[in-house]
């Protein structure tokens, strides 16, 4: 080499392919798979030889999977630009692991990908930073720094085949040496997997890339093709008027109406309104909860593949002459109302609403009214709330409902206490409470219409409980808080009497199990749409149509609690 060329040049390495991918393989496995290891060994003995072997095996399992699947797809020329990406990818990944206990499964991914531009801002905090230049920006520049080897093709496929078959004969020799132990473990952990990271986020994005070429957007398949009003326009009642308002993240727990110790929801307590305290959410994020709670299937059948591949609810209503108009406060319908009438609020929409990112929930009855003076049908209109869209719950509502301190003013939720995290979240929910009442309040000034609200959560929160942030967690080891939701209806009179809603039978009802899933059959029975796709025993309101039944709803006389 020229006695001129720089030191540093001198000293850079020359590595193969397959050594590269090792020591990347390496790296992830020992650096950014902290959530891994803390769900499998967080509490274990690390002194015990047989625990510190099945970790050392389980490493090895990981280290050996990765490198096999990297090493089938990553050439000479690939190597360095997919290496560096992941590293980036993965730091990203592992910071939002370890700081909010996520599992990146396929659902969390299709979250992650939706998310817009300002929800995601709120999740890039000062923290962030020295992640990336330790964990990104070293790596990826010792990355640059190395030579790659070349090889003759056949010497290299024969290396490489050589170095696949090696580690996966040792990924398996890992397993058989502590297979009763790794069992075990792996059987009472089954989400780990969730956790090994980047297999996981690079898994997920396969199968939604594989699901969308499969299903490609725009070709949802119609259902209920047999639907049809009962009650006909012209026979002398009123246009209907219905509002679906849709919350974020408002958890049971927390709610007043819902029992909760402290009263986050005291305008509604005012109100003549059926309570359904504790209902079953369909996922533990809006990407799977929107789209289920408006399917006919629901959670109970729960198939993904067949809920994003079908028309929804309000294509139904739309397809039955009923006017369907989404408004949109939050990161979009997730299909629901494709090719429907939607309306977008921007970030700047108001001032006195918006902050030039996003907009408090108040912004969403002008919104409404001005749609209710465009429509002289029946109309049903879907509400999508930013409710306590997390972590940012101070800037959920306006200074005059900080009615709980101190509060979290921090995007960055480990600075501060649970106390504090709480308080902003109740507050936030005390603005809900006044925006629902508010909507409600003017749904009755409408005597040309039946009106009605029903309002429901499209998943919960968690705040801190046993290490748990935000939400998104699988459904199979979610806690309550982030599968339990409220909702809560208000019928006016005229609604309930079109309807064949007997007061007596609702004013008597009664607490019951209610999920997501009844939502699509009680907005058909509600507006009396017929079709064999509705299943009564899903409407809740079946049992007090006609006479007699019980509801499963809690009553909640004006200015009472429920009975």
């Amino acid at each position: 080499m020229a006695s001129g060329t720089p030191v540093v040049a001198r000293w850079r390495p020359t590595l193969s392919v397959e050594a590269l991918i090792l020591l990347a393989s390496l790296a992830f496995a020992a650096a950014y798979n902290g959530a891994l290891w803390k769900l499998l060994f967080g509490t274990s003995d690390l002194t015990d030889p047989r625990k510190l072997a099945l970790l050392a095996g389980l490493f090895l399992v990981v280290v050996c999977v990765q490198f096999a699947g990297l090493a089938l797809l990553l050439t000479r020329r690939s190597v360095k630009p997919v290496l560096a990406l992941l590293f980036l990818c993965t730091a990203l990944a592992s910071f939002y692991m370890d700081r909010y206990t996520v599992f990146l499964n396929t659902e969390m991914l299709r979250n992650i990908l939706r998310t817009d531009p300002a929800e995601a801002g709120e999740l890039l905090t000062g923290r962030l930073l020295p992640q990336l230049l330790l964990y990104a920006a070293l790596p990826i520049a010792l990355l640059l720094w190395t030579r790659v080897q070349s090889r003759p093709l056949g010497r290299s496929i024969l290396i490489r085949s050589g170095g696949i078959v090696v580690a996966l004969l040792v990924a398996n020799l890992a397993l058989f040496v502590q297979y009763k132990d790794a069992a075990s473990l792996l059987r009472n952990h089954r989400e780990a997997r969730d956790l090994v990271t980047p297999t996981n986020y690079l898994s997920a994005l396969f199968r939604i890339s594989r699901d969308t070429v499969a299903a490609p957007p725009g070709a949802a398949r119609p259902i209920a093709l047999d639907a049809h009003r009962l009650i006909r326009a012209g026979t002398g009642r009123k246009p209907t008027l219905l509002v679906l308002a849709i919350g974020e993240t408002a958890r049971s727990a927390n709610f007043g109406l819902s029992g909760y110790a402290r009263q986050t929801t005291p305008e509604l307590a005012q109100l003549d309104l059926l309570v359904y305290p504790r209902v079953q959410a369909c996922g533990t994020s809006t990407e799977v909860s929107l789209p289920c709670m408006f399917a006919p299937i629901g959670r109970r059948d729960y198939d993904e593949k067949r809920i994003r591949s079908e028309e929804s609810l309000l294509h139904v209503l739309n397809r039955v002459g009923v006017e369907v108009l989404w408004i949109d406060n939050q990161s979009g319908c997730k299909g629901v109302c494709a090719g429907l009438v939607q309306e977008r609020i921007p970030g700047d929409a108001d001032p006195a609403f918006c902050d030039g990112e996003r907009c408090l929930d108040g912004i969403l009855l002008p919104r409404l009214e001005a749609a209710v003076q465009a429509s002289s049908g029946d109309l049903v209109v879907v509400l999508h709330m930013l409710g306590n869209h997390g972590p940012a719950y101070s800037r959920r509502y306006p200074p005059e409902f900080r009615k709980f301190v101190p509060t979290c003013e921090s995007l960055e939720l480990s600075d501060c206490s649970q106390v504090e995290i709480v308080n902003a979240y109740d507050n936030a929910l005390l603005y809900t409470d006044h925006v629902l009442a508010s909507l409600i309040r003017y749904l009755e000034s409408r005597s040309g219409r039946d009106a009605g609200l029903i309002y429901v959560s499209d998943h919960g929160e968690s705040l801190g409980e046993s290490g748990f942030y935000l939400h998104g967690l699988p459904y199979r080891i979610a806690p309550a808080v982030q599968r339990e939701v409220p909702m809560v209806v208000w019928l006016s009179g005229g609604l309930r009497q079109s309807a064949g809603l007997d007061p007596d039978c609702l004013q008597q009802g009664v607490k019951g199990d209610v999920a997501h899933d009844h939502l699509f059959h009680s907005v058909l029975g509600l507006l009396d749409v017929a079709t064999l796709v509705r299943e009564p025993a899903l409407d809740l309101f079946s049992p007090c149509r006609g006479g007699g039944g019980t509801s499963l709803a809690a009553h909640v006389p004006a200015g009472g609690a429920p009975s």
